[in-house]
């Protein structure tokens, strides 16, 4: 299967979480990640704050939307992820933290390194061994390289490994 990857990702892992931590109160709150359905698509465009046209990725037939939200509070979307499923990785197409996620005057922290724990831990379930492909811009590389121990394979392109994926997944998801 050939296809292309249209954007460069430039998501910024702010904290590694345990789940989401609202960033005056410093509490934590458990998540959940879905797909995302008809009514979130109602939410989810450009006129409420998002940057990239969701509902079009969603469209796209090799694409799966992903919802993060706090246990409980399905309603209010905390970030989304666009992901394809191939034999032997999962690749990740979009990142985008909620508006009122972004920027200095942000709610909750963690949101973006909890949707790509959610990736590597779709990779184990879809027996793709943890791996996840994407391509970052390069001003971000590094930070892949130091915060999610990505690899850089050439270009802009990055993998997250077994390993990688491993200790994001124990981070986010810890076994109960």
């Amino acid at each position: 299967m050939t296809f292309k990857l249209r954007k460069e990702l430039n998501f910024e892992i702010d904290k590694l979480t345990n789940s989401i931590e609202n960033i005056v109160t410093g509490d934590s709150f458990q998540t959940e990640v879905s797909i995302v359905d008809d009514m979130d698509k109602k939410l989810i465009l450009k006129k409420n704050g998002w940057v990239f046209d969701w509902n079009k990725e969603a469209k796209l037939p090799d694409r799966d939307v992903y919802k993060l939200t706090i246990t409980n509070n399905p309603r209010v979307i905390q970030g989304l992820i666009s992901l394809s499923v191939f034999d032997e990785y999962i690749t990740i197409h979009l990142l985008e933290s909620s508006p009122f996620n972004k920027g200095k005057l942000k709610v909750y922290a963690g949101v973006p390194g909890n949707l790509v724990a959610f990736a590597c831990k779709l990779s184990f379930q879809r027996k793709c061994d943890g791996f996840v492909f994407f391509i970052a811009k390069t001003k971000l590389i590094e930070h892949y390289i130091e915060v999610l121990n990505a690899i850089h394979i050439g270009n802009q392109k990055m993998i997250i490994n077994t390993e990688a994926a491993l200790k994001l997944i124990n981070k986010y998801y810890p076994e109960k």
